[in-house]
């Protein structure tokens, strides 16, 4: 997709998503579970960043995020990633997630705002964005796994 597509395509969608339901009008959702250990899983509503569109557009603008929900970016290979906080008002913990589900590593209570790269310490097909905090509540890290469907050929 050519820069100007991608432009293109980022303008027609809203400026603001202060709400959930801003949200919902323009990403698809779906449901993944995290594997925090073997004895505890968690169900989170995530949205769906499968695009490029959507990938450059994230949770940017978004001022409120349930505890119980998320954003996913999907992408067709794994490779190093990198994230930032452009127009995120809001904390994140960021994991980055190989193709069979297991998390590569987590950026914690990422700064709002910033332009600081984040990035993944080895290549990385998914992208999980949950509010700051979460990983450490639900200990979330390194060992945990995210379960969903299309990971594994559902």
């Amino acid at each position: 997709m050519t820069p100007l597509v991608i432009l293109a395509a980022l303008a027609s969608l809203p400026a603001s998503l202060d709400t959930p339901a801003d949200v919902d009008a323009i990403f698809p959702k779906d449901v993944l579970i995290v594997q925090a250990s073997e004895h505890a899983c968690y169900r989170f509503d995530v949205y769906l960043a499968a695009d490029g569109p959507r990938r450059s557009r994230g949770l940017m603008h978004v001022r409120k995020l349930p505890d119980t929900t998320g954003m996913l970016f999907v992408y067709d290979e794994s490779d190093y990633r990198a994230m930032y906080m452009r127009n995120t008002y809001i904390s994140l913990d960021i994991a980055f997630v190989r193709a069979d589900g297991d998390i590569v590593n987590i950026a914690k209570a990422t700064e709002p705002l910033s332009l600081k790269s984040i990035y993944s310490t080895e290549p990385a097909t998914y992208v999980l964005e949950l509010k700051a905090g979460t990983a450490d509540r639900l200990h979330i890290d390194d060992d945990s796994r995210v379960l969903w469907g299309p990971i594994f050929g559902e």
